[in-house]
């Protein structure tokens, strides 16, 4: 099988977060990386090739693999995991997409290291689920519950692979109610970056998850 070339380093969006070239095995997606000094968490399957395996290497390896949603489950998942010798995180509705593999699978909520802590968020699909990280400000990696839309809003986004919408827009509801202007700067979605002006990430973000009138 031909790989999927790339010759981009992953990129550093702020103190310790480095995002990944979107993987075309994943619709396109974003995958990223925590530096963190009690073990990195890598957000998602990125493409992998020697470039992202070299990287990962050069920072200091993967202790978890944490998927926000079953689109982002890589065709290498299970090479992914040899090669890193990481714990991979998953919400337990989608557990079944990774049979023979070994996995950590939670309901609601997982704390994944002291500043992480996995969020379940369904509703784009059954298992859908954010990242929340507790520096720089706070910033919640959102998968795909949360996007850009083309005018560079955020909002949830229905679409043909959205599982239940409403249900959608009732844990956009259960983030606003958790978080506060003082616990949530910046949002992290996993697609759609073009329209964030090369930026990468909505600052000012509970502002930005407030004002929706969905």
């Amino acid at each position: 099988m031909t790989s999927q070339p790339t010759h981009k380093i992953p990129r550093q969006l702020l103190a310790g977060i480095y995002a990944f070239s979107p993987n075309r095995e994943t619709l396109g997606a974003i995958s990223y990386l925590i530096v963190e000094n009690t073990g990195n968490i890598l957000i998602d399957c990125p493409l992998w090739d020697e470039t992202n395996r070299q990287f990962l290497i050069n920072q200091g390896g993967v202790s978890c693999l944490f998927l926000t949603h079953r689109n982002a489950i890589g065709k290498r998942v299970k090479q992914m995991q040899e090669f890193l010798h990481c714990q991979i995180v998953i919400q337990e509705q989608e557990a079944y997409l990774l049979p023979d593999i070994s996995k950590t699978t939670f309901e609601n909520e997982i704390q994944i290291s002291p500043n992480c802590l996995g969020l379940w968020s369904p509703g784009y699909s059954p298992g859908s689920c954010c990242l929340y990280y507790k520096k720089n400000g706070g910033v919640l990696f959102s998968g795909r519950h949360l996007l850009s839309d083309p005018d560079g809003k955020l909002r949830p986004l229905r679409n043909e692979k959205t599982f239940h919408w409403p249900r959608q827009l009732k844990s956009v509801e259960l983030l606003r109610n958790r978080f506060n202007r003082d616990n949530l700067s910046v949002i992290i979605p996993a697609a759609n970056t073009g329209y964030l002006r090369g930026k990468g990430y909505f600052e000012n973000a509970y502002e930005a998850l407030s004002e929706g009138n969905w």
